[in-house]
């Protein structure tokens, strides 16, 4: 018989080696640049690419990274919290028309607003607790009734995870590791090819922010799906996932996480309360981007100049905390987590936000048109 595991040993395990993978993806955010909605905003105001090419590496290299991972049985393929059976493409839509407005008028995503946060920005801060509560209100609140009693009830089902992978394996009768790795291949090597052919991309900047991002990604499916994967939990004699709130295997994401990390600490003294994978990769982020600022002298105390920018970013971190749950994820959770699955949720949701974001900031320029 093999021995009980310590699942209290393997919990810090799991916490810990999370808040260190956090840390390095908010070190390296804040290094790079690397920023979806500024992505966006390079290609759609000056026409420049880069930082979408890098975006596209980041994706590329975590669609190969989970499908080697789950092809060669280091984790469970449909166990992710992305390998739901039915496609919410009317959430993942409607969120993320949402969640792209609001990222263009809150100056960035969850993720790039914590490395912010981490580096002087008090903006981010308010960011931060804004879309923290709204996220929390559509998860357990009222727009949580809202949600479930409209979109959430309009998906496509289907008999097995609604992801590329399997899919192909019940269409083509081919064993799942085989189309793991066959659809990784494509999507994810349409990628990563993509974004190095780019003009002047193969830059060590460049290089970092996808590689060290994507390996971000693979390294958090890994700690959560085979170091925190318990058989047999000493209490419940059922397999277990350690320090998921889920009970799934969990990587980065940054909408739902701002929400249970505010939880967390005003609900610190009560005993049913545990620190989870969500909350410390905030708190990582948070750090990484600290510890990189002050390293580089770029540490600066930022606010707000009017008050116009602070409506701006208040209605953009609502948008963005309803947005992200509704979408299931965020551009960093749909767009790399859930890609990395080759989700149909996901992809519907990512575009969305590249969708909203357009529209956003073409509602920008026109407004500055206008104006001037």
């Amino acid at each position: 018989m093999p021995p009980e595991p310590d699942v209290s040993l393997l919990t810090h395990a799991v916490l810990g080696a999370t808040f260190l993978l956090s840390a390095a993806f908010g070190a390296i955010v804040h290094r790079t640049g690397f920023c979806t909605m500024g992505a966006v905003t390079d290609v759609v105001t000056m026409g420049e690419w880069t930082r979408m090419r890098q975006w596209a590496l980041a994706a590329g290299v975590a669609v190969l990274g989970f499908a080697l991972l789950a092809a060669g049985g280091v984790i469970r393929s449909a166990d992710t919290v992305y390998a739901d059976s039915r496609w919410m493409w009317l959430s993942s839509l409607v969120g993320g028309l949402l969640f792209g407005i609001g990222m263009v008028l809150a100056s960035g995503c969850g993720s790039k607003n914590l490395v912010r946060m981490g580096a002087g920005n008090l903006k981010a801060l308010v960011v931060f607790i804004v879309m923290a509560l709204s996220a929390y209100i559509t998860l357990r609140g009222l727009t949580a009734v809202w949600r479930d009693g409209t979109v959430d009830r309009v998906y496509v089902a289907f008999s097995g995870p609604a992801t590329l992978g399997h899919l192909a394996a019940g269409a083509l009768g081919w064993s799942l590791p085989a189309a793991l790795l066959v659809t990784a291949s494509g999507v994810g090597g349409a990628l990563v090819v993509w974004a190095l052919l780019g003009r002047g991309f193969m830059r060590a900047n460049n290089l970092l922010a996808g590689v060290g991002i994507g390996a971000a990604i693979v390294g958090m499916w890994w700690v959560s799906g085979a170091l925190g994967y318990v058989a047999e939990h000493p209490q419940t004699l059922e397999a277990t996932y350690l320090g998921s709130r889920t009970g799934r295997i969990e990587s980065l994401t940054f909408t739902a996480p701002l929400a249970w990390a505010i939880d967390w600490l005003m609900f610190y003294s009560d005993s049913n309360r545990h620190l989870g994978i969500a909350a410390t990769s905030v708190a990582g982020v948070v750090a990484g981007g600290f510890v990189h600022a002050v390293a580089t002298r770029r540490f600066r105390w930022e606010g707000f100049r009017t008050t116009e920018d602070l409506a701006t970013h208040l209605i953009g971190a609502t948008l963005m905390g309803a947005g992200g749950v509704t979408a299931l994820g965020c551009t960093i959770g749909q767009g790399l987590s859930g890609v990395s699955n080759l989700s149909l949720t996901s992809f519907s949701a990512v575009a969305s936000i590249i969708a909203g974001a357009v529209l956003a900031l073409k509602a920008q320029a026109w407004r500055l048109e206008r104006q001037a």
